[in-house]
């Protein structure tokens, strides 16, 4: 869960998004060793007086320079590209829910379930109970088990949405007339919160993402009273 004055990500709540922040930090370390190296050369120029006649007509230079920064794109590109066939890789998903974005609210259907379905809209302000969160609640939660394969289909009934949920490292668009999918496993229990990241009108800082991580047998007990009630 995000704080006031975060700097930082949210705390990791999937392999994928282990491999995110550890990315970053990679790509971060190098941009700041090359800032770094930037601003010597900029002080250097400025203060001093000399010249060198090496450094004003020199092959080697110019080769070191052509090729060093050739070498540090690969560094950043290689584990990106891993991160991102990573991202897209969907091997036997132990259950599939399908997220159908509306104005302004997410339904749910668990495909692997004939009658598990339901809406779920945003808690209004004035109806939040003690420790629960303004426009990050939802009146009912997308629970999953924790450490199982979860495939999410993502669509759209009337406008783009988009299904986001940090901690998770997912983000996936809701297009009309269009099935996307991605795929994550929780590697711990726990409440994330995510919100849809397509301007999609008037309420669209209104609808929610609300993702409920619970053990295995948790799950099945939710899922038997659900469809009890159905």
């Amino acid at each position: 869960m995000a704080h006031p004055s975060q700097l930082g990500f949210q705390d990791a709540a999937s392999p994928v998004m282990e491999e995110l922040i550890h990315f970053h930090d990679h790509a971060l370390m190098i941009a700041l060793l090359i800032s770094t190296l930037v601003l010597y050369f900029i002080v250097a120029m400025v203060s001093t007086k000399l010249t060198n006649k090496y450094i004003l007509d020199s092959q080697e230079i110019e080769i070191i320079w052509t090729i060093l920064p050739g070498f540090i794109l690969i560094l950043i590109a290689l584990p990106s590209l891993r991160i991102l066939y990573l991202m897209d890789e969907i091997n036997d998903p132990h259950l599939t829910v399908k997220a159908l974005g509306h104005q302004w609210y997410w339904s749910y259907e668990y495909t692997d379930y004939q009658t598990l379905e339901f809406d779920s809209y945003m808690i209004p302000t004035q109806d939040l109970t003690p420790g629960q969160f303004r426009l990050l609640e939802a009146d009912h939660r997308m629970v999953i088990p924790t450490e199982s394969p979860i495939r999410v289909l993502v669509s759209a009934e009337d406008v783009l949405h988009s299904w986001a949920v940090p901690a998770l490292g997912v983000k996936m668009d809701a297009v009309p007339g269009r099935l996307n999918q991605t795929a994550f496993i929780t590697s711990r229990p726990g409440v994330f919160y995510g919100q849809c990241s397509e301007i999609c009108g008037a309420n669209h800082s209104f609808m929610p993402i609300v993702v409920e991580a619970v053990p295995l047998e948790h799950f099945e007990k939710w899922s038997s009273l659900m469809l009890e009630n159905a």
